[in-house]
Protein backbone atom coordinates (compact mmCIF):
# COMPACT_ATOMS: atom_id res chain seq x y z
CA UNK A 1 0.00 0.00 0.00
CA UNK A 2 1.23 3.62 -1.19
CA UNK A 3 0.42 7.34 -0.95
CA UNK A 4 -0.50 9.91 1.76
CA UNK A 5 -3.63 8.67 2.76
CA UNK A 6 -4.48 11.87 5.24
CA UNK A 7 -3.06 15.45 6.01
CA UNK A 8 -0.57 14.02 9.43
CA UNK A 9 -0.51 17.00 11.94
CA UNK A 10 2.94 18.67 12.28
CA UNK A 11 4.23 20.13 15.98
CA UNK A 12 7.34 21.70 14.24
CA UNK A 13 6.55 24.74 13.08
CA UNK A 14 8.27 27.81 11.57
CA UNK A 15 7.97 31.65 12.39
CA UNK A 16 9.08 33.32 9.36
CA UNK A 17 9.36 36.43 10.89
CA UNK A 18 12.80 35.07 12.62
CA UNK A 19 13.99 32.95 9.40
CA UNK A 20 16.65 34.94 8.03
CA UNK A 21 16.72 32.64 4.82
CA UNK A 22 19.92 30.77 6.01
CA UNK A 23 20.25 27.57 4.97
CA UNK A 24 21.70 25.48 8.28
CA UNK A 25 18.02 23.54 7.99
CA UNK A 26 18.24 22.23 4.51
CA UNK A 27 21.63 20.55 5.09
CA UNK A 28 20.43 18.88 8.13
CA UNK A 29 17.22 17.57 7.28
CA UNK A 30 16.69 13.92 6.98
CA UNK A 31 13.92 14.16 4.14
CA UNK A 32 14.25 16.93 2.44
CA UNK A 33 11.88 18.99 3.74
CA UNK A 34 12.87 22.13 4.02
CA UNK A 35 13.20 24.44 1.25
CA UNK A 36 15.04 28.39 1.24
CA UNK A 37 12.63 30.59 -1.63
CA UNK A 38 12.68 33.85 -1.40
CA UNK A 39 14.65 34.87 1.77
CA UNK A 40 12.16 32.60 3.90
CA UNK A 41 12.35 28.63 4.95
CA UNK A 42 9.56 26.53 3.73
CA UNK A 43 8.66 23.05 5.56
CA UNK A 44 7.22 20.93 3.21
CA UNK A 45 4.32 18.64 5.03
CA UNK A 46 4.79 15.84 3.41
CA UNK A 47 8.29 15.23 3.64
CA UNK A 48 8.47 16.04 7.56
CA UNK A 49 8.99 13.35 10.46
CA UNK A 50 9.45 15.90 13.10
CA UNK A 51 12.65 14.97 13.88
CA UNK A 52 13.15 18.50 15.54
CA UNK A 53 16.82 18.83 13.57
CA UNK A 54 16.09 21.94 12.18
CA UNK A 55 15.15 23.13 16.07
CA UNK A 56 18.31 22.30 17.36
CA UNK A 57 20.10 24.04 14.36
CA UNK A 58 18.25 27.51 13.92
CA UNK A 59 20.35 30.19 15.07
CA UNK A 60 17.23 32.43 14.88
CA UNK A 61 15.01 30.47 16.85
CA UNK A 62 12.58 29.96 14.02
CA UNK A 63 11.83 26.59 14.23
CA UNK A 64 9.79 25.31 17.39
CA UNK A 65 7.64 23.04 18.56
CA UNK A 66 3.93 23.42 19.32
CA UNK A 67 2.95 21.35 22.19
CA UNK A 68 0.35 21.80 25.38
CA UNK A 69 1.29 24.03 28.13
CA UNK A 70 0.87 22.71 31.74
CA UNK A 71 -2.80 25.00 32.07
CA UNK A 72 -4.13 22.58 29.66
CA UNK A 73 -4.66 20.07 32.44
CA UNK A 74 -7.06 21.62 34.67
CA UNK A 75 -9.59 21.01 31.42
CA UNK A 76 -10.09 17.42 33.07
CA UNK A 77 -11.35 16.14 36.30
CA UNK A 78 -8.20 14.20 36.96
CA UNK A 79 -5.02 14.75 35.79
CA UNK A 80 -2.07 12.10 34.73
CA UNK A 81 1.21 13.15 34.56
CA UNK A 82 3.72 9.99 32.23
CA UNK A 83 6.76 11.17 32.09
CA UNK A 84 9.91 10.05 30.37
CA UNK A 85 12.04 8.96 32.04
CA UNK A 86 14.37 11.80 30.17
CA UNK A 87 12.79 13.84 32.89
CA UNK A 88 15.12 12.61 35.55
CA UNK A 89 18.11 13.27 33.87
CA UNK A 90 17.75 16.73 34.09
CA UNK A 91 18.09 17.36 37.73
CA UNK A 92 21.81 18.01 39.43
CA UNK A 93 22.40 15.36 41.89
CA UNK A 94 19.09 13.67 41.71
CA UNK A 95 19.31 10.61 43.43
CA UNK A 96 15.60 9.68 44.13
CA UNK A 97 13.39 9.96 41.24
CA UNK A 98 9.96 9.97 43.80
CA UNK A 99 11.59 13.73 44.39
CA UNK A 100 10.02 14.40 40.58
CA UNK A 101 7.10 12.24 40.54
CA UNK A 102 5.99 14.12 43.90
CA UNK A 103 6.80 17.66 42.05
CA UNK A 104 4.69 17.03 39.33
CA UNK A 105 1.83 16.31 41.91
CA UNK A 106 2.65 19.71 43.02
CA UNK A 107 1.82 21.14 39.91
CA UNK A 108 -1.57 20.19 40.06
CA UNK A 109 -1.33 16.07 38.17
CA UNK A 110 -3.67 14.08 40.54
CA UNK A 111 -1.29 11.31 39.72
CA UNK A 112 1.71 9.81 37.72
CA UNK A 113 2.50 6.87 35.62
CA UNK A 114 6.09 6.35 34.55
CA UNK A 115 6.61 5.71 31.31
CA UNK A 116 10.47 3.50 32.51
CA UNK A 117 7.59 1.02 34.30
CA UNK A 118 5.72 0.60 30.58
CA UNK A 119 9.50 -0.35 28.67
CA UNK A 120 8.70 -3.72 31.01
CA UNK A 121 5.87 -4.41 28.97
CA UNK A 122 7.17 -3.90 25.72
CA UNK A 123 10.61 -5.70 26.58
CA UNK A 124 9.16 -8.77 27.59
CA UNK A 125 6.68 -8.90 24.55
CA UNK A 126 9.55 -8.99 22.52
CA UNK A 127 11.49 -10.76 23.86
CA UNK A 128 8.81 -13.76 23.26
CA UNK A 129 8.17 -12.52 19.50
CA UNK A 130 11.67 -12.90 18.85
CA UNK A 131 12.63 -16.19 20.34
CA UNK A 132 9.26 -17.53 18.61
CA UNK A 133 10.80 -16.62 15.12
CA UNK A 134 7.82 -14.11 14.39
CA UNK A 135 9.65 -11.03 13.26
CA UNK A 136 11.39 -10.71 10.22
CA UNK A 137 15.65 -10.26 11.11
CA UNK A 138 16.71 -7.69 11.68
CA UNK A 139 14.08 -6.61 13.90
CA UNK A 140 14.03 -2.70 14.51
CA UNK A 141 12.51 -0.99 17.35
CA UNK A 142 9.68 0.74 16.76
CA UNK A 143 9.96 3.31 20.24
CA UNK A 144 11.36 6.40 18.01
CA UNK A 145 8.32 8.24 16.19
CA UNK A 146 11.11 9.50 14.11
CA UNK A 147 12.76 6.52 12.80
CA UNK A 148 9.57 4.79 11.92
CA UNK A 149 8.11 8.11 10.18
CA UNK A 150 12.14 7.90 8.48
CA UNK A 151 11.45 4.44 7.41
CA UNK A 152 8.04 5.14 6.18
CA UNK A 153 9.36 8.02 3.80
CA UNK A 154 12.76 6.82 2.73
CA UNK A 155 13.05 3.28 3.73
CA UNK A 156 9.68 1.33 2.56
CA UNK A 157 11.46 -1.78 1.99
CA UNK A 158 12.11 -2.18 5.77
CA UNK A 159 8.72 -1.77 7.18
CA UNK A 160 8.37 -5.37 7.56
CA UNK A 161 11.09 -5.32 9.78
CA UNK A 162 9.53 -2.85 12.45
CA UNK A 163 8.81 -3.65 15.61
CA UNK A 164 4.54 -3.81 15.75
CA UNK A 165 4.15 -2.66 18.55
CA UNK A 166 3.14 0.38 20.35
CA UNK A 167 5.37 2.65 22.06
CA UNK A 168 5.89 2.52 26.15
CA UNK A 169 4.35 6.01 26.23
CA UNK A 170 1.28 4.17 24.48
CA UNK A 171 0.99 1.37 26.88
CA UNK A 172 1.58 3.85 30.30
CA UNK A 173 -0.97 6.03 28.58
CA UNK A 174 -3.79 2.67 28.06
CA UNK A 175 -3.03 1.84 31.83
CA UNK A 176 -3.05 4.93 34.11
CA UNK A 177 -6.37 5.93 32.07
CA UNK A 178 -7.54 2.62 32.98
CA UNK A 179 -6.70 2.63 36.75
CA UNK A 180 -7.84 6.18 36.92
CA UNK A 181 -11.32 5.44 35.63
CA UNK A 182 -11.50 1.91 38.34
CA UNK A 183 -9.67 4.61 41.14
CA UNK A 184 -12.07 7.76 40.55
CA UNK A 185 -15.16 6.42 38.77
CA UNK A 186 -15.09 8.79 36.03
CA UNK A 187 -15.72 8.36 32.50
CA UNK A 188 -12.34 8.01 30.24
CA UNK A 189 -13.06 11.32 28.79
CA UNK A 190 -12.77 13.16 31.61
CA UNK A 191 -9.53 11.96 32.63
CA UNK A 192 -6.61 13.98 31.09
CA UNK A 193 -3.27 11.84 30.18
CA UNK A 194 -0.53 14.11 29.64
CA UNK A 195 2.86 12.73 28.12
CA UNK A 196 5.79 14.84 29.36
CA UNK A 197 8.61 14.47 26.01
CA UNK A 198 11.89 14.87 25.42
CA UNK A 199 10.60 15.81 21.17
CA UNK A 200 8.82 17.30 19.14
CA UNK A 201 8.18 14.11 17.37
CA UNK A 202 5.84 12.37 20.40
CA UNK A 203 3.72 15.45 20.17
CA UNK A 204 3.02 14.40 16.41
CA UNK A 205 2.69 10.60 17.50
CA UNK A 206 -0.13 11.59 19.32
CA UNK A 207 -2.22 13.50 17.05
CA UNK A 208 -1.23 10.78 14.52
CA UNK A 209 -0.31 7.59 16.14
CA UNK A 210 1.62 5.10 14.70
CA UNK A 211 -0.13 1.70 14.91
CA UNK A 212 -3.12 3.03 16.50
CA UNK A 213 -6.26 3.73 14.86
CA UNK A 214 -6.97 6.22 17.89
CA UNK A 215 -4.69 8.32 19.60
CA UNK A 216 -4.39 7.29 23.89
CA UNK A 217 -3.14 10.48 24.89
CA UNK A 218 -4.53 13.81 25.74
CA UNK A 219 -1.56 16.05 25.50
CA UNK A 220 1.88 16.37 25.39
CA UNK A 221 4.19 18.91 27.75
CA UNK A 222 7.96 19.48 26.97
CA UNK A 223 10.42 18.11 29.44
CA UNK A 224 11.92 22.01 29.02
CA UNK A 225 8.54 23.54 30.62
CA UNK A 226 7.75 21.05 33.21
CA UNK A 227 11.87 21.63 34.31
CA UNK A 228 11.59 25.03 34.71
CA UNK A 229 8.28 25.00 36.89
CA UNK A 230 9.90 21.71 38.65
CA UNK A 231 13.25 22.98 39.43
CA UNK A 232 11.83 26.42 42.05
CA UNK A 233 10.02 23.75 44.04
CA UNK A 234 12.09 20.77 44.77
CA UNK A 235 13.68 22.09 48.07
CA UNK A 236 10.41 23.11 49.03
CA UNK A 237 8.41 19.70 49.16
CA UNK A 238 8.29 18.46 52.66
CA UNK A 239 6.69 14.78 51.96
CA UNK A 240 8.30 13.03 48.97
CA UNK A 241 5.81 9.81 48.51
CA UNK A 242 6.58 6.93 47.54
CA UNK A 243 5.32 6.60 43.67
CA UNK A 244 7.91 5.08 41.62
CA UNK A 245 7.72 1.69 40.55
CA UNK A 246 9.93 1.00 38.42
CA UNK A 247 13.13 -0.74 37.67
CA UNK A 248 16.54 0.13 36.68
CA UNK A 249 16.52 -0.81 33.41
CA UNK A 250 13.16 0.91 32.61
CA UNK A 251 15.19 4.18 33.21
CA UNK A 252 18.13 3.18 30.94
CA UNK A 253 16.32 3.47 28.27
CA UNK A 254 15.85 7.16 28.10
CA UNK A 255 19.62 6.63 26.75
CA UNK A 256 21.29 4.99 23.63
CA UNK A 257 21.58 1.12 24.15
CA UNK A 258 18.96 1.38 27.04
CA UNK A 259 16.16 -0.98 25.37
CA UNK A 260 19.30 -3.98 24.06
CA UNK A 261 20.65 -4.31 27.26
CA UNK A 262 16.97 -5.14 28.79
CA UNK A 263 16.55 -7.56 25.64
CA UNK A 264 19.63 -9.19 26.55
CA UNK A 265 20.52 -9.89 23.10
CA UNK A 266 23.89 -11.19 21.75
CA UNK A 267 23.17 -9.88 18.46
CA UNK A 268 22.39 -6.30 18.52
CA UNK A 269 23.48 -2.73 17.34
CA UNK A 270 22.30 0.53 19.17
CA UNK A 271 22.59 3.55 16.64
CA UNK A 272 21.87 7.07 17.79
CA UNK A 273 21.63 10.64 15.80
CA UNK A 274 19.43 10.41 13.08
CA UNK A 275 22.43 10.67 10.37
CA UNK A 276 24.04 7.27 11.72
CA UNK A 277 20.37 5.74 11.77
CA UNK A 278 19.90 6.73 8.30
CA UNK A 279 23.46 5.24 7.23
CA UNK A 280 22.80 2.19 9.23
CA UNK A 281 19.46 1.55 7.44
CA UNK A 282 20.82 1.87 3.96
CA UNK A 283 23.19 -0.43 4.64
CA UNK A 284 20.13 -2.62 6.06
CA UNK A 285 18.26 -1.97 3.12
CA UNK A 286 21.23 -2.84 0.50
CA UNK A 287 20.93 -6.15 2.21
CA UNK A 288 24.92 -6.47 2.96
CA UNK A 289 23.68 -9.18 5.04
CA UNK A 290 23.78 -7.84 8.62
CA UNK A 291 24.21 -10.41 11.44
CA UNK A 292 22.00 -9.10 13.58
CA UNK A 293 18.38 -9.89 15.75
CA UNK A 294 17.77 -6.39 16.62
CA UNK A 295 18.68 -2.84 15.79
CA UNK A 296 17.82 -0.24 18.10
CA UNK A 297 17.61 3.00 16.46
CA UNK A 298 16.79 6.62 18.10
CA UNK A 299 17.19 9.91 16.30
CA UNK A 300 18.22 12.29 18.43
CA UNK A 301 22.15 11.81 19.95
CA UNK A 302 22.66 9.95 22.95
CA UNK A 303 19.03 8.58 22.82
CA UNK A 304 16.01 10.28 24.05
CA UNK A 305 18.17 12.45 26.41
CA UNK A 306 19.28 13.82 23.33
CA UNK A 307 15.79 15.47 22.37
CA UNK A 308 15.09 18.84 21.15
CA UNK A 309 12.51 19.57 24.09
CA UNK A 310 15.31 19.07 26.87
CA UNK A 311 17.41 21.29 28.79
CA UNK A 312 20.59 19.55 30.16
CA UNK A 313 23.20 18.76 27.50
CA UNK A 314 22.63 15.02 26.43
CA UNK A 315 25.78 13.41 27.10
CA UNK A 316 25.69 14.96 30.62
CA UNK A 317 22.14 13.57 31.01
CA UNK A 318 23.17 10.15 29.61
CA UNK A 319 25.73 10.10 32.52
CA UNK A 320 22.78 11.49 35.27
CA UNK A 321 20.40 8.63 33.82
CA UNK A 322 22.58 5.62 34.35
CA UNK A 323 23.70 7.23 38.20
CA UNK A 324 20.24 6.63 38.46
CA UNK A 325 19.91 3.98 36.95
CA UNK A 326 22.47 1.88 39.03
CA UNK A 327 20.54 3.56 42.06
CA UNK A 328 17.77 1.15 41.53
CA UNK A 329 19.57 -1.63 40.76
CA UNK A 330 21.39 -1.16 44.05
CA UNK A 331 18.60 -0.85 46.32
CA UNK A 332 16.84 -4.00 44.23
CA UNK A 333 13.94 -2.29 43.38
CA UNK A 334 12.06 -4.40 41.74
CA UNK A 335 8.25 -3.53 39.73
CA UNK A 336 5.17 -5.32 39.84
CA UNK A 337 4.07 -6.54 36.38
CA UNK A 338 2.48 -4.15 34.24
CA UNK A 339 -1.09 -4.90 33.72
CA UNK A 340 -1.65 -5.36 30.67
CA UNK A 341 -2.59 -8.13 27.91
CA UNK A 342 0.03 -8.89 25.17
CA UNK A 343 -2.98 -7.87 22.39
CA UNK A 344 -3.06 -4.66 23.69
CA UNK A 345 0.47 -3.93 22.90
CA UNK A 346 0.05 -4.69 18.91
CA UNK A 347 -0.67 -2.54 16.33
CA UNK A 348 -4.06 -2.54 15.44
CA UNK A 349 -3.39 -0.33 11.71
CA UNK A 350 -0.36 -0.40 9.50
CA UNK A 351 2.02 1.78 9.22
CA UNK A 352 2.22 1.99 5.06
CA UNK A 353 4.69 4.08 2.73
CA UNK A 354 4.40 7.60 2.52
CA UNK A 355 5.03 8.28 -0.92
CA UNK A 356 6.55 11.87 -0.93
CA UNK A 357 7.88 11.40 -4.33
CA UNK A 358 5.12 11.22 -6.40
CA UNK A 359 5.69 13.80 -9.82
CA UNK A 360 1.57 13.34 -10.93
CA UNK A 361 -0.80 10.97 -10.91
CA UNK A 362 -1.26 10.02 -14.30
CA UNK A 363 1.65 7.44 -15.00
CA UNK A 364 2.70 9.10 -18.21
CA UNK A 365 3.10 12.66 -17.23
CA UNK A 366 4.86 11.31 -13.95
CA UNK A 367 7.28 9.29 -16.17
CA UNK A 368 8.01 12.08 -18.63
CA UNK A 369 8.62 14.95 -15.35
CA UNK A 370 11.07 11.87 -13.85
CA UNK A 371 12.95 11.79 -17.34
CA UNK A 372 12.92 15.97 -17.38
CA UNK A 373 14.62 15.93 -13.93
CA UNK A 374 16.71 13.74 -14.40
CA UNK A 375 18.46 15.42 -17.52
CA UNK A 376 17.99 18.64 -15.67
CA UNK A 377 20.37 17.11 -12.63
CA UNK A 378 22.81 16.38 -15.50
CA UNK A 379 23.29 19.74 -16.63
CA UNK A 380 23.29 21.39 -13.16
CA UNK A 381 27.03 21.08 -11.33
CA UNK A 382 26.19 18.50 -8.69
CA UNK A 383 27.98 20.27 -6.01
CA UNK A 384 25.20 20.09 -3.60
CA UNK A 385 26.31 23.08 -2.44
CA UNK A 386 22.77 24.54 -1.03
CA UNK A 387 23.14 28.48 -2.22
CA UNK A 388 20.35 27.72 -4.03
CA UNK A 389 17.62 27.04 -1.14
CA UNK A 390 17.37 23.35 -2.15
CA UNK A 391 19.54 20.96 -0.02
CA UNK A 392 20.89 19.46 -3.14
CA UNK A 393 21.04 19.52 -7.32
CA UNK A 394 18.83 16.58 -7.61
CA UNK A 395 16.23 18.39 -4.91
CA UNK A 396 16.46 21.06 -6.96
CA UNK A 397 15.94 19.54 -10.31
CA UNK A 398 12.48 18.09 -8.53
CA UNK A 399 11.60 21.35 -7.60
CA UNK A 400 12.31 22.87 -11.10
CA UNK A 401 9.81 19.90 -12.90
CA UNK A 402 7.55 20.50 -9.83
CA UNK A 403 7.66 24.19 -11.02
CA UNK A 404 8.74 25.38 -7.70
CA UNK A 405 11.76 26.70 -8.63
CA UNK A 406 14.03 27.67 -11.87
CA UNK A 407 17.67 26.82 -13.09
CA UNK A 408 18.70 30.05 -12.52
CA UNK A 409 18.24 29.48 -8.69
CA UNK A 410 21.72 27.66 -8.99
CA UNK A 411 24.16 30.26 -8.92
CA UNK A 412 26.49 28.72 -10.85
CA UNK A 413 23.46 28.63 -13.60
CA UNK A 414 22.59 32.03 -12.87
CA UNK A 415 26.18 33.02 -13.93
CA UNK A 416 26.60 31.09 -16.96
CA UNK A 417 23.36 33.11 -17.79
CA UNK A 418 24.48 36.28 -16.58
CA UNK A 419 27.83 35.45 -18.97
CA UNK A 420 26.01 34.28 -21.87
CA UNK A 421 23.65 38.27 -21.60
CA UNK A 422 27.03 40.10 -21.14
CA UNK A 423 28.53 38.36 -24.14
CA UNK A 424 25.10 39.01 -26.05
CA UNK A 425 25.28 42.48 -25.14
CA UNK A 426 28.72 42.97 -26.42
CA UNK A 427 27.83 41.30 -30.02
CA UNK A 428 24.65 43.76 -30.34
CA UNK A 429 26.78 47.08 -29.19
CA UNK A 430 29.02 46.24 -31.91
CA UNK A 431 26.47 45.69 -34.60
CA UNK A 432 24.36 48.72 -32.86
CA UNK A 433 24.75 51.99 -36.26
CA UNK A 434 26.92 54.86 -35.36
CA UNK A 435 28.57 52.47 -32.54
CA UNK A 436 32.15 53.34 -32.03
CA UNK A 437 34.59 51.69 -33.90
CA UNK A 438 38.54 52.44 -33.37
CA UNK A 439 38.64 52.32 -37.60
CA UNK A 440 36.39 54.25 -37.89
CA UNK A 441 38.44 57.62 -36.16
CA UNK A 442 38.84 60.98 -38.99
CA UNK A 443 43.12 62.60 -38.06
Amino acid sequence: MSGINKQFYHSVRLDREKCKGCINCIKRCPTEAIRVRDGKAKIIKERCIDCGECIRVCPYNAKSAVTERLDDIFNYRYKVAIPAPTLYGQFNNLTDVNLVLTGLKYLGFDDVYEVAKATEAITAFTKKLIADGELMRPVINSACPTVVRLISVRFPNLLNHVLPLISPMEVAAKVARREAVEKTGLRPEEIGVFFISPCAAKATSVRNPLGCSKPLIDGVISVKEIYLKLLPIMGKIEKVEDLSTCAFAGVNWASSGGEVAALDSEKYVAVDGIDNVVHLLEEVEDDEKLDLDFIEALACTGGCVGGPLTVENNFVAKTKIKKLAEILRDKGQTSIPVPIENEELVWDSPVVYRNVMNLDDDMTVAMQKMERMRQIYDDLPQLDCGSCGAPSCKSLAEDIVRDFATETDCIYKLREKVRELARQMIELEEKMPGSFNADDREY
